[in-house]
């Protein structure tokens, strides 16, 4: 039976699942490629020295990972390779796979991981003023996001919240210290973020919080947030857990869909070389 055109165009890859693969994958591609040169851009060698990892240095590994797993998307849907492929398969599911585990264990060890928090706020609070970077990282970030009202207002305003556990903690800090024998001039402080702004207020007064760790806790609060961090932090996650359920939703669809995607062309691909297989096969021996 001789063969027709269509017999030998006809194709197990659907150009619909490979393309639209390819752009869900570049879209990551360029999406990652921008936040590493951000990254690389704010790095700095000790900013952040005080805590276990630089976000920064963080993300650019972050960054460095995805867009190696997006490059082996977009190559091999365009090049239908299946090595690639299913190298990005693989590498998906297991970070998958891990933030699933993390978030179970996080929420099952939420004792250890409020401790582990709090020990990094800790250390974070003591190296305050040890590195001019973060100081000077701190001082812009905050200054311009009370006019944006950014990630920093979110953290000082919207929780209304100094220190780890109270405002106290910054005695912890050598500069900030209460002890008599302290010879800081911001002996006894607390950093300006801390205070209680006005939106009548165009210059902010950095030294709103000289002293106040003297006052008592009442006669504290009518100068600064009196509140930690990290209760509030708790108190704000508790309260919106269904906020919280929807991002983590949304961070696992994408991942989920390309997850599946990969599985159905790579599925795709194998059945394309199965019938290339058999019409060569059937092309030296019509009669096998």
């Amino acid at each position: 039976m001789p063969r027709t055109k269509s017999d030998e165009e006809f194709t197990f890859v659907s150009p619909g699942v490979k393309y639209l693969f390819f752009f869900f994958n570049m879209i990551f591609w360029v999406s990652v490629l921008s936040i590493y040169l951000i990254c690389l851009f704010y790095s700095t060698e000790a900013a952040l020295a005080c805590l276990t990892v630089d976000p920064a240095l963080l993300l650019m590994i972050v960054g460095i990972l995805m867009f190696f797993i997006t490059f082996c998307g977009c190559v091999g849907s365009l090049r239908e390779n299946i090595c690639l492929l299913q190298t990005f398969c693989i590498i998906l599911t297991i970070i998958f796979l891990l933030q699933l585990v993390a978030g179970v264990l996080g929420f099952v060890f939420s004792d250890k991981a409020r401790g582990k928090v709090t020990e990094m706020v800790d250390n974070a609070i003591e190296h305050y003023r040890d590195d001019i970077d973060l100081q000077n990282l701190i001082d812009y970030g905050q200054k311009q996001l009370v006019k944006v009202d950014d990630v920093f207002v979110l953290w000082y305003e919207r929780f209304n919240c100094c220190g780890g556990i109270s405002y106290m903690d910054w005695s912890q800090n050598m500069y900030f210290n209460c002890s008599k024998e302290n010879p800081s001039r911001e002996r006894c402080s607390v950093p300006f973020s801390c205070c209680l702004l006005s939106k009548e207020e165009a210059v902010i007064n950095t030294m709103c919080g000289h002293g106040v760790q003297q006052l008592e806790y009442l006669a504290a609060s009518a100068f600064i947030n009196t509140n930690g961090c990290i209760d509030k932090v708790v108190n704000w996650i508790h309260s919106n857990l269904f906020l919280l359920g929807a991002i983590a939703l949304n961070l696992a669809i994408p991942q989920l869909v390309g997850i599946l995607l990969s599985q159905i062309l790579i599925n795709q691909i194998q059945n394309q070389i199965k019938l290339q297989n058999y019409n060569q096969q059937h092309r030296s021996d019509p009669w096998s």
